[in-house]
């Protein structure tokens, strides 16, 4: 693709963020660190420098070679690649004598100037900045202020480049997108053609000159990542995919068979594996977030390379790896940002695993996803399930796993879901599920004192997993479903929901 966008990342909690806005637009955006760029820029159009927990003043401050794009690509700085446009150029940048963290609004911009176009003065920005840029390069004019900010915006003469010193890529910057679209598409000239269709035919085509006639195994989980994953090697390699479901104990309730029962006339070759007993045998005794999850993927690649052994001439692991995915596990770009948890997909296999991986959505957040599904004619009700971890419950399970506890908690996770079907909540709902902590309460039964487990429910809204927040259930839903789990589920007397949302939190317990 030659109408790529380049995102340089200097550490920002926000990089992401910009490449979601940029693919809204319908163009292609890759993401990249800042000390280890691309070496070959031809496919790009247009290069935006992120902002970065840094200052530019610092003497271990990111200091990327620009030589290869400033003046010679459209490059756009936010936050601390504005400041670092201006410092590194012949600019000022200085502390701020006030906080500029969270809302401004825009007291100036140049009316005549397509950066702005559609842009009015009094526009709401997201500012996150300590430092602040006192004089502008030379060569450079001011295009944007706001009460505390002078030059909140500003263009280099006789270049396409742009710095702004606010965050266009949240959502607290009400004409963000719409400032993005102008730089990209009215400045840049990046066309618009990045859809789910054109994903659909590019990756079916890379696949097919990637595994040749290979044969690919691929584990399936039933939810919407590994579906689509499937979905789109099938188209790419037919008969030679061969899908493997694996229960490894941990799953919903009955999910087992309804899964299996799922793929039917789907046209793909699906074979069940019960290893149920092998991952509980794993984590006996373990109660340790990180070490309960490298168990899983450890067991997870011993199960599928035992199947791998059973197909001749198998020598890939297909996998249903989604953005989120690797952007909590490490950088997704080998960059400076940090590792929130590990998944049990990512970060490869074993030596002694001979298969090499091929993951064909693993730069799509979910809402992509399910485009991409949509456009190959998935249904509504298979691309509206609700993400699971593949961890399953041993994440929702808060202390070690035991047999019984699994029980318990899919009894009270079958009665939660079942009842948010039941009340027309499902598809209003990201994602939904049971927490089983640690802890026992105190309650009363038939006037007997209990001593028994206490449960969590978690229900959130989000578009792509990296940020989401609660939602707020009807009170006459939570008493309900409260009262028909302690009812009904023997060792629980007592529920609460969870009104956290991510961040600080993550949607997962563990």
């Amino acid at each position: 693709m030659q109408n790529n966008v380049l995102i340089l990342d200097f550490g920002s909690q926000y990089t992401q963020l910009i490449a979601r806005r940029v693919r809204e637009l319908n163009i292609y955006c890759e993401i990249k660190p800042y000390n280890n760029p691309p070496e070959d820029l031809s496919s790009y159009k247009a290069v935006i420098l992120s902002g970065s927990p840094h200052s530019v003043r610092a003497e271990d401050a990111p200091h990327p070679d620009l030589s290869e794009i400033k003046g010679k690509k459209p490059l756009l700085g936010v936050c601390y690649g504005a400041q670092y446009l201006a410092h590194f150029y012949d600019g000022e940048v200085g502390q701020s004598n006030t906080r500029e963290y969270g809302r401004a609004n825009l007291s100036m911009v140049a009316g005549d100037e397509t950066f702005f176009k559609g842009v009015s003065e009094g526009s709401q920005v997201w500012m996150s900045h300590s430092d602040t840029i006192k004089k502008l390069p030379p060569e450079a004019t001011c295009i944007a202020s706001t009460h505390d900010v002078e030059n909140a915006g500003y263009k280099i003469n006789g270049e396409v480049t742009y710095g702004i010193q606010f965050h266009p890529e949240v959502y607290h910057s009400t004409d963000g997108k719409q400032i993005l679209e102008n730089f990209l598409v009215k400045i840049a000239g990046v066309s618009q053609t990045w859809t789910p269709d054109a994903f659909v035919d590019t990756t079916v085509k890379r696949l097919q000159d990637q595994i040749g006639d290979d044969r690919v195994i691929l584990g399936l989980s039933g939810g919407v990542d590994s579906t689509v994953a499937a979905t789109l090697l099938h188209k790419a390699i037919g008969k030679n995919l061969y899908c493997i479901f694996v229960n490894n104990g941990l799953l919903r309730k009955d999910e087992f068979t309804e899964v299996l029962k799922q793929y039917e006339g789907m046209g793909l070759n699906v074979k069940g594996v019960d290893a149920s007993a092998r991952f509980l045998d794993a984590l006996q005794g373990e109660s340790d977030p990180e070490r309960k999850r490298k168990a899983i993927g450890r067991v997870f690649v011993e199960v599928f390379d035992d199947e791998s052994k059973l197909v001749e001439n198998a020598k890939w692991l297909g996998q249903g790896t989604i953005y989120p995915d690797v952007i909590e596990s490490v950088s997704a770009t080998g960059g400076p940002s940090a590792t929130i948890k590990s998944h049990h997909n990512v970060g490869g296999l074993p030596d002694y695993m001979k298969l090499k991986v091929v993951e064909p959505l693993r730069m799509l957040f979910k809402d992509e996803v399910r485009r991409v599904g949509a456009s190959m004619g998935l249904s509504k009700e298979l691309l509206g399930r609700h993400p699971f971890p593949g961890p399953g419950l041993a994440i929702r399970i808060l202390g070690d796993i035991t047999p019984e506890k699994v029980s318990i908690l899919q009894e009270v996770d079958h009665i939660f879901i079942n009842g948010l079907r039941e009340w027309g909540l499902y598809d209003k709902v990201w994602q939904a599920g049971a927490m089983l902590l640690p802890v026992n309460s105190v309650g009363v039964m038939g006037d007997e004192r209990t001593y028994e487990k206490c449960v969590a429910l978690r229900a959130v809204e989000s578009t792509d997993g990296m940020t989401a927040d609660w939602v707020n259930l009807p009170y006459e839903f939570l008493q309900k479903v409260s009262n028909d789990i302690i009812n009904k589920v023997k060792g629980v007397n007592r529920v609460v929901y969870d009104i956290s949302s991510k961040p600080p939190a993550t949607i997962e317990w563990e």
